[in-house]
């Protein structure tokens, strides 16, 4: 049964005017455009440098749309108008050129004629921009409002499938082992069944790059309606996951049809992980170090081999 309480209105992420931000709410706003919006997108994103010397007009000709779609393009990135969008671009791009030095950034996808040095630059390139541009739309008000409530829950229930259940199984182990009473599910039904034992206190946390997962967006807003804090992780601020959650951490990684499910998600989600744990970690310090010191020790003893105890006489 749903909790008596005013409507839920999920956190958003703050408004980040710098030039990587402007790249990054792009990127992160692309699953939720229209498509004729996502043509101007993609075409900002080709070549920020080169958009930003376009009239509206002709940035609308080279993606095939109109003026007013260029506009409804800015208002979905929460730029006010077009020609901040261009001095937006042009600082972004001027950026990237100081990044990169004269080495042109490398394409989003790989391509069937890419060589070996081809496909190692494209990805390395592709990894650290994740990371930049995560760390840069990061919403350090926000995490401070998950790491509290991690920090005082009475449990904490994570979920993720596919590939996000690598990110939500190492929250679960980190958490886990400063003591924490953390729980693990890559099951939907499992995680339902999970989510009937959650109230207020606890918190749920789901991991989904798309945010559309609905076997991860089930149980977040079943644990919701029971009370729980629930907390999204995903790379799209607009979606079905991040509607049913209080709190939403949101990365920047843009996976592409050839790298679907590729590792450039799951480094971005394991840095704010990294983020999320180690702030809570800090609350109690001393007791982090001791719980981590203990359950490395026992590692280590298990692992040495143990000597042979002698008979005693006689036997």
């Amino acid at each position: 049964m749903s909790r008596q309480e005013p409507p839920r209105i999920p956190s958003r992420p703050v408004e980040d005017t710098s030039p990587a931000g402007t790249l990054a709410r792009i990127r992160a706003a692309l699953p939720s455009l229209a498509p004729s919006e996502r043509r101007v997108a993609d075409a900002v994103l080709a070549d920020p440098a080169q958009a930003a010397e376009l009239s509206i007009s002709a940035l609308g000709r080279r993606a095939d749309t109109s003026v007013a779609t260029v506009m409804r393009f800015c208002r979905a990135i929460g730029v006010a108008t077009y020609p901040q969008l261009r001095l937006a671009l042009a600082v972004a791009a001027a950026r990237e050129h100081a990044l990169g030095g004269e080495r042109p950034a490398p394409g989003t996808d790989i391509s069937a004629t890419d060589t070996l040095d081809e496909i190692v630059s494209k990805i390395i390139y592709n990894e650290v921009r994740a990371l930049e541009d995560s760390g840069a739309g990061l919403d350090v008000e926000v995490l401070g409002r998950a790491v509290d409530a991690v920090a005082g829950a009475r449990r904490i229930d994570i979920f993720g499938i596919g590939a996000s259940a690598f990110v939500a199984q190492d929250l679960h182990q980190k958490l886990h082992r400063i003591g924490h009473m953390a729980f693990v599910w890559t099951d939907r039904h499992a995680a339902l069944t999970a989510t009937a034992l959650l109230g207020p206190g606890d918190v749920a946390l789901a991991v989904s790059h798309s945010g559309e997962t609905e076997d991860t967006v089930e149980p977040l807003r079943a644990a919701a309606e029971r009370g729980a804090t629930a907390i999204a992780l995903t790379n799209a601020p607009r979606s079905a996951l991040a509607r049913s959650a209080d709190l939403v951490l949101t990365t920047c990684a843009r996976e592409t049809p050839f790298r679907s499910g590729a590792t450039v998600s799951r480094i971005a989600q394991l840095a704010l992980i990294d983020c999320l744990f180690v702030g809570v970690a800090q609350r109690s310090y001393d007791a982090t170090a001791a719980a981590l010191e203990k359950t490395y020790g026992a590692v280590q003893r298990r692992g040495r081999p143990q000597p042979q105890r002698r008979s005693p006489a006689g036997d």
